[in-house]
């Protein structure tokens, strides 16, 4: 019986979604699973916002590393962390079947939020949405696991998470709003789990067709379709977000004053001409922002 090793980073999140991915092949493939784990870029420099240590790829290039040097056969991501562009040795072999793709506000509701009340993220995004939304608001920077980030509510304020963060440590009750996907639109591929494989690796990746969700993927690869048109990752504020057959995107012109923001939806087809669908979309967004 073979076994699969996957990579994956150590925090608790990452293990237990990682743990999921292991339970998932076990059940569909006669394989035996273990876990490797990374510490990456963005899990050492935890004093350092996001936007300003690369964005994109500063959770995943040391668990695609592993990989690539042999020490596992699996890397398994948070599909809103990877990069638009694929790694050259590398190929997304399955995407697993979506959780809430929604952000959450924990702590307090948004109408609930008093003039100036603190509200804490990392993300840019969150920030040039919920400022879009509420101009009033005070942001303070939010770096950590999910225990820390939740151990960081602001008094009389709210924090911001990806509710299927939650939902996968079984915790989804502590979001006090969730936020409305259609308005606040989430990262690209935010709720999923994409699994790269290294190209020369045929039956890792056979296995692996067992725990690929078809509508997941469709969804996020097309997401991906915008994000890659753009050019950028989470460094800058933007979404997409594939749900009833429409994919829902967003844009801001500027990291921090949100003000020119992009929020549009369009309608798909189901097949692969939905990605050139999200490749003008985002054509039409950078130049609604003046990109």
């Amino acid at each position: 019986m073979p076994t699969v090793r996957l990579a994956t980073r150590g925090s608790p999140q990452a293990r237990t979604q990682a743990e999921a991915v292991a339970e998932e092949l076990r059940a569909v493939a006669a394989c035996d699973v273990e876990l490797v784990l990374v510490e990456t870029t963005g899990d050492r420099r935890q004093d350092v916002p996001l936007h300003v240590i690369g964005g994109q790829g500063v959770f995943v290039k040391e668990v695609q590393q592993a990989v690539l040097d042999g020490l596992a056969d699996v890397a398994v991501h948070s599909a809103k962390d990877l990069p638009s562009l694929p790694h050259p040795g590398l190929a997304i072999a399955a995407f697993t079947r979506r959780r809430d793709a929604a952000d959450g506000l924990i702590g307090r509701a948004l109408s609930e939020l008093a003039p100036g009340a603190p509200v804490a993220t990392g993300s840019v995004r969150r920030r040039a949405q919920l400022r879009a939304a509420r101009p009033d608001l005070h942001f303070l920077e939010l770096r950590g696991n999910i225990a820390t980030r939740l151990a960081k509510v602001p008094e009389d304020g709210s924090i911001v998470m990806a509710v299927a963060a939650l939902q996968i440590l079984g915790m989804e009750q502590r979001v006090r709003e969730r936020l409305d996907p259609e308005r606040f639109v989430p990262a690209v591929g935010q709720g999923c789990v994409a699994l790269e494989v290294r190209r020369d690796d045929p039956d890792t990746t056979e296995l692996l067709a067992g725990v690929d969700d078809a509508a997941s993927r469709h969804a996020v690869t097309v997401e991906r379709s915008y994000l890659a048109e753009l050019g950028t990752g989470c460094s800058l504020p933007l979404g997409a977000h594939v749900v009833g057959g429409r994919l829902h995107a967003f844009l801001a012109s500027g990291d921090r004053d949100g003000a020119g923001t992009f929020v549009e939806a369009v309608a798909l087809g189901g097949d692969d001409g939905d990605h050139e669908v999200a490749a003008a979309l985002a054509r039409r967004a950078k130049s609604a922002v003046g990109w």
